[in-house]
């Protein structure tokens, strides 16, 4: 059968399928001759030992930059069991580049093929690899667009790049305890100030001022590191807002001053200190109600007759 140039063309398309290299035109003509060059001479083993399997490797690189001959060559390997077993698949693969980059005879060799275009591993390998890249620039981005998105919306309080970075890891870990990552910030702000390494009179430790017994309590064996301070903090949120059913003052007056004086006041406690503390923290983390998983521990005792009334 014979088909029309623009026919065999679509036909090439779809054998290579998106095998495209996205650093072809980054890679300029003299590199790409200078390695069909060097696996031109590995081929045949001038001045060098023959080494088949190298020449394939380059010539495989030299194709996927753009180079047609090499592409041509590699197809002529394979058509043909030239130093490695014959494989048609590769052959028409090879060809059908070598096509598309301009080559007649390769489009005439393509067209004589009888078996479909299969993609040789280094092509396999090569769009594995542009994949992870693609995968790791587009996380990138997301990441610099999250990080700017938080530094818009809490541009009063984010002014470092050491908070950013704080900021990072609480958006990073927040999700995997159910807590709203605004939360989390909010405490954060209001028991260290983003300070690593802060130290209470009280021995609170760390981002999230974890108490000695807190930290045990929650498996946290270095209470200064950054990701493991967050860790147990966001441990300890959890498990108040289950405790106190989602009632974000009392979790926040919890967790300055103990579960247990909330409930021996049945409420906020009036000590100026904690009031203080929540209000800090509702000023930027302002909802009253937090999603929680009652599955996390059993409610209060008294929850159903607290109140989280704030004293003015």
């Amino acid at each position: 059968m014979k088909l029309r140039p623009l026919a065999v063309r679509c036909v090439f398309a779809l054998a290579l399928a998106g095998a495209a290299s996205a650093h072809a035109a980054e890679i300029d003509a003299a590199q790409r001759q200078a390695w069909r060059e060097q696996a031109r001479w590995l081929e045949h083993g001038e001045g060098v030992p023959r080494d088949t399997d190298a020449a394939i490797a380059l010539y495989c690189r030299a194709a996927l930059a753009g180079d047609a001959d090499s592409a041509y060559n590699l197809g002529w390997i394979y058509a043909n069991g030239r130093g490695t077993p014959r494989h048609d698949g590769y052959a028409a693969h090879w060809f059908a580049r070598a096509a598309l980059l301009g080559d007649t005879q390769a489009e005439a060799m393509f067209k004589r093929m009888d078996a479909p275009a299969e993609k040789p591993n280094c092509v396999l390998q090569a769009e594995r690899v542009e994949q992870q890249l693609a995968e790791q620039t587009a996380k990138a981005a997301a990441e610099a667009a999250e990080t700017e998105a938080l530094t818009t919306r809490y541009r009063e309080w984010v002014n470092t790049p050491e908070q950013q970075r704080i900021m990072k890891i609480v958006y990073k870990l927040a999700p995997q305890f159910g807590i709203e990552p605004g939360l989390a910030f909010a405490v954060i702000r209001a028991e260290s100030n983003f300070n690593v390494n802060a130290l209470s009179d009280k021995n609170a430790q760390g981002l999230m001022q974890l108490i000695p017994e807190t930290a045990a309590r929650f498996a946290v064996r270095k209470p200064f590191d950054a990701e493991q301070n967050i860790r147990g903090g966001l441990s300890y949120l959890r498990w108040l807002l289950a405790y106190f059913k989602g009632n974000v003052p009392l979790v926040l007056a919890a967790y300055n001053a103990g579960e247990g004086t909330v409930e021996r006041y049945k409420g906020v406690p009036p000590f100026p200190e904690t009031q203080g503390y929540i209000k800090r923290i509702q000023q930027v983390f302002s909802l009253q109600t937090h999603p929680f998983d009652e599955r996390v521990t059993a409610p209060s005792p008294v929850v159903g007759r607290v109140t989280a009334t704030i004293g003015h």
